[in-house]
């Protein structure tokens, strides 16, 4: 029987649709499910304002009437529009191993886009890059972290067969944590702090870290809008992103620096949660939390999820600042390595200052684009 490809369209379909990497991957011990919840509000339109400027479809196929894959397509109107763009997009594609699913399923989605009058095709790449992006390429022997894919390797393969080709990398490094303090990154510490007016907040607890959450999402829209893939977000974008991440976040791997009573540079980091998410199988209750806070807890590999600084303070030593603080706490904290979440390839600037401290590439992702 030849594959068939259909749309999801009921609350059990998407049901499917967000558990399916879950049957495929079972055998995979360094796949990690995500926080099911999360999904959830993810594929609501309701809840996820991306639905708002974008048009999407989510789509099962079926070989010998098995379900055996699933896709996403979509269109980011709003990004598309800034960047003077027609591009179309495809995110969580998840199948077997086998070409005539894969073909089923990017050939209805190219279709899908050029009725749209799109010109090209990139992904895996969701509403923002924000979301999961690329296949992994290397690295398959290490285990995945919060908010990034881990996908067999055969997914590479069936994906170039298509005719898809390579639109960027990115790159995963990983850190150790020394035991003490690099004499460079002292001695730049001290001159900074002695002769700017610059302060580094540290947090405890989560009431502290509140009232920033707002400014650094802000200072995140100004300092990403040149990263590919990236979209501003909206004020009430702000707020509920905010509402998703503040109960998951450790108050004490949050840096944030002021200067005249204004946010000019942050980083958010949060210990690997991989651990519990694998023993939860990504459910939070009834006593999933429990699991995941608990491998938090136990965690010795901290990761970085954000951090930016005001375009004026860049080359200020700023950032050495920051590093020293997340540095001493992590040390505290029994850390023993920082995984530095993805990195742009041509990001020379942050793999200088990366590689400066050590860090070695530990996974890279690829980006892929089509034209339609």
């Amino acid at each position: 029987m030849p594959v068939e490809t259909k749309e999801v369209k009921t609350k059990k379909d998407l049901r499917r649709f967000i558990y399916l990497p879950a049957t495929i991957n079972k055998e995979c011990s360094n796949w990690v499910p995500p926080i099911y919840q999360d999904e959830f509000l993810f594929f609501n339109p309701k809840k996820n304002r991306s639905f708002s400027y974008s048009d999407t479809i989510l789509l099962f196929a079926y070989k010998n009437g098995k379900l055996a894959g699933r896709i996403m397509g979509l269109i980011n109107k709003r990004y598309n529009e800034i960047h003077k763009e027609d591009h179309a997009r495809f995110e969580f594609l998840d199948c077997y191993d086998d070409q005539e699913i894969v073909h089923s399923l990017v050939n209805r989605v190219e279709n899908w886009a050029r009725e749209k009058g799109m010109k090209k095709i990139v992904g895996p790449l969701g509403f923002s890059d924000k979301d999961p992006q690329g296949f992994l390429l290397e690295g398959f022997e290490h285990r995945a972290i919060l908010a990034t894919v881990w996908n067999q390797e055969y997914m590479n393969r069936l994906i170039t067969a298509e005719g898809y080709q390579k639109k960027v990398d990115l790159n995963d490094y990983l850190i150790r944590i020394p035991e003490e303090i690099p004499e460079i990154y002292r001695r730049i510490y001290q001159r900074v702090s002695h002769k700017s007016n610059f302060r580094v907040i540290d947090f405890t607890r989560k009431k502290e870290l509140k009232p920033y959450i707002i400014p650094v999402l802000r200072l995140m829209n100004e300092c990403y809008s040149d990263i590919y893939g990236f979209v501003p977000l909206t004020d009430q974008e702000m707020v509920e992103y905010a509402a998703r991440y503040l109960p998951v976040l450790d108050p004490n791997f949050v840096k944030v620096t002021v200067a005249d009573g204004e946010v000019v540079g942050f980083v958010i980091s949060m210990p690997d949660l991989s651990d519990g998410l694998q023993k939860a199988k990504g459910r939070l209750f009834p006593f999933g939390i429990f699991k995941i806070l608990a491998s938090i807890k136990k965690s010795k590999h901290l990761v970085l999820l954000l951090g930016a600084i005001k375009q004026k303070f860049h080359g200020s030593g700023m950032d050495v600042m920051m590093a020293v603080k997340l540095l001493e706490t992590a040390a505290s904290r029994n850390m023993e390595s920082i995984e530095s979440h993805l990195v742009l390839e041509h990001n020379h600037k942050m793999i200088g200052e990366i590689t400066k401290i050590g860090g070695t590439i530990h996974k890279r992702f690829r980006i892929y684009e089509k034209a339609l």
